[in-house]
């Protein structure tokens, strides 16, 4: 998470404030009444957190890595994430798989939280994030092959519209990942979920 708020950033906290404000009185409310005087600037306070990803530095997180002997493949199982639709700003939420196949070098397992923090914490799709954080492993850190899973519940499909409860998976393969022989044996490790899902792969 960034910490260090710039002149710029204060800026631009006092303007959503007064964005928000102003949408509480388009909403029939009143800013001034108690339990909602402090609303605004708890929204922009948050906003600078839940979308931090657009100030998280792009390539530092991923150069670090440790020599080790070739093995088939690293598994990470359910890393939890949380991010912003961008067709109705609610949120979507869930888990990640990642299965990266080694190239003489592994990592940290922060370097993988990181590559999924700085897509996740921007106004997203689901298929996009999915694709983000394959493309950005892949180039970062110069592994032969990586699949992501992204299983998320959406705030938009639960709270509105059809008012469906369902998962969503998407699947991202990239490099040796995309051939057969590979994804039949490793990407169904990371399947752990028995209910009806909707899935796409991107």
């Amino acid at each position: 998470m960034i910490n260090r708020i710039d002149k710029k950033e204060k800026t631009s906290k006092k303007r959503i404030e007064k964005l928000i404000r102003g949408l509480l009185i388009e909403l029939g409310e009143d800013p001034d009444k108690e339990g909602l005087v402090g609303t605004p600037a708890r929204i922009a306070e948050m906003y600078q957190e839940i979308f931090a990803g657009y100030r998280m530095n792009d390539d530092a997180e991923l150069d670090v890595s440790f020599v080790s002997e070739e093995i088939d493949a690293i598994v990470v199982k359910d890393i939890r994430f949380y991010s912003m639709c961008k067709h109705h700003m609610l949120p979507f939420y869930g888990k990640i798989q990642i299965v990266y196949i080694p190239s003489g070098k592994v990592f940290g397992i922060s370097k993988l939280n990181h590559a999924v923090e700085r897509y996740a914490r921007r106004l997203q799709i689901q298929e996009r994030l999915t694709r983000q954080i394959a493309d950005a492993i892949i180039a970062g850190m110069g592994v032969k092959g990586i699949s992501v899973v992204v299983e998320a519940k959406h705030l938009c499909m639960k709270m509105r519209g059809v008012r469906n409860d369902r998962s969503v998976i998407t699947e991202c393969n990239r490099g040796v990942m995309e051939q057969n022989e590979f994804r039949e044996h490793v990407v169904p490790l990371i399947y752990t979920s028995a209910e009806p899902q909707l899935r796409s792969v991107v």
